[in-house]
């Protein structure tokens, strides 16, 4: 009698979670907009933001000029340009544009899988360790005297050794849940966090201890088309693994137990899921160095465009993000004399923005 009852409590929550997965599949926004409308706007954009970003700076290229400069990479244009503006444009800012659309992109995408995957929305990027480790591997090269290629490579293999090691944590544990996970990554974190603060003790304060401090509030200014080679398809391949799982993911939101009842390899689509995160933070990190408040603020703007559904939420968190980074560091270069970290203008605009959401959603304003 007690199996027939199990039987039946099974068949009904097998039921229900078949339910809610149809409707998600189908649940329409109430704007009549579809997807690919939407993506193309914001794709456009993004394309509008790159070319204003060349255009704009201390040397200042008409938007003309900057397209006949990259339209003559394509086909034999006149030349109406002279070499300091061809440098200024495709040497110096193209790379940051590129990086600013990879890195922007990257973290967004992060933080939206990592926020339907753990059903949070406070998740960031981060939670896993991945920004912490990263420092940790950057400040070492630093103390080592290496350059910048070699802090990036440290960067990338401290972020991956740091979820590493949150991902062991649970195995050793013998418990997989998501909570133990989580608490794994506030541990690991939290002890990146102290070897850090160690190596900023014992570092120079004249040269290194400013390279670290430099390091960890972000910044594009140093990236050249060798490190978005070697970068940007770990970016690409992972993203795009992403957004191919996006269904996946709005399974994995419904939690352990209907995901389950759907017949979904829990352990295998949330580690796909993990690993390709991870690569994207700290490929992302690596780059730029930790930029905070993106991966957490910017898939609650995508929201409130095009809704929860993550099949629409992770491609335009992404675009939106890039578009998002590219203001962020055209401002960082323009602003002042100097070059401002990404940073503290991220922090600025993120967490008074975040503010507003929770008291927006509280229903206070």
């Amino acid at each position: 009698m007690r199996n027939a009852s199990a039987t039946i409590y099974c068949e009904q929550g097998r039921k229900e979670a078949m339910h809610n997965k149809g409707a998600i599949k189908t649940r329409k926004l109430p704007q009549d907009r579809s997807l690919g409308r939407i993506m193309l706007v914001l794709s456009l954009g993004v394309m509008v933001l790159a070319i204003a970003a060349l255009a704009l700076g201390r040397y200042y290229v008409s938007l003309e000029e900057v397209v006949r400069i990259l339209g003559s990479q394509v086909w034999p244009l006149e030349q109406t340009w002279d070499q300091t503006m061809h440098d200024v444009v495709m040497n110096l800012r193209m790379p940051r544009v590129v990086a600013a659309v990879l890195v922007g992109g990257a973290l967004s995408l992060a933080g939206a899988t990592y926020q339907g995957m753990f059903e949070n929305p406070l998740v960031s990027p981060d939670i896993l360790g991945v920004s912490s480790g990263a420092c940790v591997g950057a400040a070492g090269a630093i103390l080592l005297g290496l350059g910048n290629a070699q802090i990036q490579v440290f960067a990338f293999f401290g972020g991956l050794a740091a979820v590493s090691l949150t991902l062991l944590i649970p195995f050793l544990m013998r418990r997989k849940s998501t909570i133990a996970l989580v608490l794994s990554g506030v541990i690991v974190g939290g002890f990146m966090m102290s070897i850090l603060g160690l190596m900023k003790y014992i570092a120079d304060p004249e040269t290194e201890l400013a390279d670290m401090v430099y390091w960890q509030l972000g910044s594009i200014a140093k990236v050249t088309y060798d490190n978005l080679f070697n970068i940007a398809p770990i970016i690409i391949i992972s993203g795009m693994v992403l957004i191919m799982m996006r269904w996946r993911i709005n399974i994995l939101s419904l939690g352990e137990e209907q995901a389950r009842l759907l017949g979904v390899n829990l352990q295998l689509e949330r580690g796909v899921a993990i690993i390709c995160a991870t690569l994207l933070t700290a490929s992302a990190v690596c780059l730029s160095g930790t930029v905070g408040w993106i991966g957490l603020i910017m898939p609650h703007i995508a929201r409130m465009v095009v809704g929860n559904d993550n099949v629409r939420l992770l491609p335009a968190a992404t675009l939106m993000s890039a578009g998002f980074l590219i203001i962020i560091d055209t401002a960082a270069r323009t602003l002042t004399g100097g070059e401002l970290p990404l940073g503290i203008l991220t922090g600025f605009i993120g967490a008074p923005f975040f503010a507003w959401i929770l008291i927006k959603q509280r229903g206070i304003i």
